[in-house]
């Protein structure tokens, strides 16, 4: 194809996820997507309960893949999603998921790559994180565990320029504290300390990290 007709295709393309967004806020009023916010978001699957919101702030990107990102926000829940951050969807699906109440802030520059956000009280990524392939974050067990235990919850703080690598699941009540790295298949069960590398299943203190603020 010529460049002028690649051009010419690309920019429909564009302007028809655009209008896909459109009629998506209208139909959900709670549903708020800055114009500067990629057009490929047009193509994430929206699953919004009555009163949920979803934030979307400018210069949020994804990859134009029908489905692979997933919003999942039930009533009177609430998602906000960071200036300049990426929902990777290349490698996998990425699920944010808030409960009837439940509160999920990503802030801005940050990557989720492939992974699944849970919240039913407060998950709160700040920053600068990423969140590798596969890993989790819940702040509840998500089930109660016996007729004596019901399920227990407690908020979820994942600092700035934290980095989550792969297949990692953090749980309820954790802090894992600013520029510190979650080595792959952790599991993160205890607060870790800033500036702390951190890996093992339950996760334990390994070593130490300098600043993450200018990293890629």
């Amino acid at each position: 194809m010529a460049p002028r007709a690649l051009r010419t295709l690309l920019r429909a393309i564009q302007a028809w996820d655009r209008l896909r967004l459109k009629r998506l806020q209208l139909r959900h009023p709670g549903l708020e997507i800055d114009p500067a916010a990629s057009s490929n978001l047009a193509c994430a699957r929206y699953e919004l309960g009555e009163g949920a919101r979803l934030r979307i702030e400018s210069g949020v990107v994804t990859e134009r893949r029908n489905g692979r990102l997933h919003f999942h926000i039930e009533p009177g829940a609430s998602v906000e999603i960071g200036a300049g951050s990426w929902l990777r969807t290349a490698i996998g699906e990425v699920h944010l998921v808030a409960f009837s109440g439940g509160v999920l802030e990503i802030g801005a520059d940050c990557l989720l790559n492939g992974c699944h956000l849970s919240a039913k009280r407060q998950v709160v990524i700040r920053r600068r994180a990423m969140v590798g392939p596969g890993s989790r974050i819940f702040d509840a067990d998500q089930h109660d565990f016996d007729a004596e235990r019901p399920e227990r919850s407690a908020p979820v703080d994942v600092g700035e320029c934290v980095w989550i690598s792969g297949d990692c699941t953090v749980l309820r009540g954790v802090t894992i504290g600013a520029h510190s790295v979650v080595g792959a298949r952790s599991l993160v069960s205890r607060d870790i300390p800033p500036h702390t590398l951190a890996l093992g299943s339950p996760a334990e203190p390994r070593g130490s990290v300098g600043d993450r603020s200018h990293t890629r």
